[in-house]
Order: structure tokens, then sequence, then C-alpha cells
């Protein structure tokens, strides 16, 4: 059973920065799309940004190009959210996710990825 764990969430003004991270132990992250979610309170859950298998490629929420990146490090099993600029609207848990999809684009909706993290809270308030 994959597991994915996030980690880094907080609470930040807003401008301010934060990496979320998430790890999945024991498991060879190329082998997955990971994909970033946030849910805010009586909302849907949304794609954030995910991160393509093997090439690295890319996709990013309109509300968020410009300010979040999204990179992965094989070596260490983890994948990072660069949040920057960080809005209140950005306030949500987030969620890591991973699509064992062999071929295609990484997506950003919720339905092709099967195995979730527990989320991270962020909070951007002054």
């Amino acid at each position: 059973q994959l597991q994915l764990v996030e980690s880094g969430g907080g609470l930040v003004q807003p401008g301010g920065s934060l990496k979320l991270s998430c790890v999945v132990p024991g498991f060879t992250l190329d082998g997955y799309y990971i994909g970033w979610f946030r849910q805010a309170p009586g909302k849907e859950r949304e794609g954030v940004s995910c991160i393509g298998r093997q090439d690295g490629s890319t996709n990013y929420a309109d509300s968020v190009k410009g300010r979040f990146t999204i990179s992965r490090d094989n070596a260490r099993n983890t994948v990072y959210l660069q949040m920057n600029s960080l809005k209140p609207e950005d306030t949500a848990v987030y969620y890591c996710a991973a699509d064992v999809r062999l071929f295609g684009r990484c997506l950003l909706s919720t339905t092709p990825y099967n195995f979730w993290g527990q989320g991270t809270q962020v909070t951007v308030s002054s």
C-alpha cells in the first residue's frame, strides 16, 4: 500500500513563503505522477500542481502560476511545493496524491489519483 506523508504547513503572513514536502517511504517516486491539491472549508478539493513520472513535466492551476513551484528529488523520494507570495485565499488543507497511470500528462483532476496523504494545514493571515 502506497503511503504519502505531507509536512511543512503552518501559519504565514500574506506575501510570505512556505515549502511543503511529500514523502513516499519505500517506493520509487519516478514511477508515479504526483499531484498537490488543496481544500478550503466549505469548498471542493482542487488541483494546485502536478509533476510527471520521469520527464518531470509540470502543470499548475491558473491561481498559483508564477507563485508556486513543484519539484521532485527522486533520491529522497520527495516531492516539494514551494509556495511564494502567499495570499489569504491560499489558506486550505494541502494534500499530495499519487497517480499510477503509465502514460499521459499529469492531471489536476482528483479522479486519477489513487493514493492520498493525510494533509497539512496552510494558513495565510496577518
